[in-house]
């Protein structure tokens, strides 16, 4: 596929994407390699555009550059958007709140704290991307799982290939210390944050890294 045409397969994704404006958002393409740029009016709008960008056969990398900007008089504090942030954590049954400590400055959340599991990290990123008067997040919660599991390689082996989603053959896993090391080529995005799932759903996990390529 040629990047013209990539280009313009994106550029449709985002204007089919009922979540998001796409009037503002450019999109450039070079081997692959998709840059996205321009300006939104959420933070929410800002990932829905990446995640409809990935969506797209062909896409091997993504540049995220596109901003947030409010109307003046549409901005919060960062009191009232830490307030907010607290109180979205708190309503959450899958986020431990009480481990999760919040800070705003500039519109930007910073979380941070100890939670046992991955998806309890997620649910409070994915909590404070909802929000408005976010223009951006950085998620410095970490897993420390209270458990140690010795056949962890083995389990997540077996996660992969029960997922029908997931052409195991060829992925490579390596396991130390509760750290995750995924390497090999996968065929798209889907396949790609199948198997980082799969890694991160296993017990005993506290870190996943990704050496995994879009071939």
């Amino acid at each position: 596929m040629s990047d013209l045409t990539l280009r313009q397969d994106i550029l449709d994704e985002l204007e089919f994407e009922p979540r998001i404006d796409a009037a503002n958002i450019g999109v450039a393409v070079a081997k692959g390699v998709v840059t996205l740029t321009g300006h939104v009016s959420s933070y929410a709008q800002k990932i829905a555009a990446e995640a409809a960008a990935r969506r797209v056969k062909g896409v091997r990398a993504i540049a995220q550059e596109i901003e947030v900007r409010f109307p003046f008089e549409k901005k919060d504090s960062d009191d009232e958007i830490a307030k907010r942030v607290a109180d979205i954590l708190q309503w959450d049954s899958m986020v431990p709140h009480e481990a999760i400590q919040v800070s705003v400055q500039k519109s930007w959340v910073t979380l941070t704290g100890t939670v046992d599991w991955q998806y309890q990290r997620m649910a409070a990123e994915d909590d404070v991307r909802k929000l408005s008067g976010v223009v951006g997040l950085n998620n410095q919660i970490k897993v420390n799982p209270q458990i140690e599991v010795p056949d962890l390689q083995k389990r997540i082996e077996a996660a992969l290939k029960r997922n029908a989603e997931i052409e195991a053959k060829g992925i490579r896993i390596k396991v130390l210390g509760g750290t995750v090391t995924l390497s090999g080529v996968v065929h798209d995005w889907i396949e790609h944050d199948a198997i980082r799932n799969a890694a991160w759903s296993a017990p005993g996990v506290r870190m996943v890294e990704d050496h995994l390529t879009i071939g």
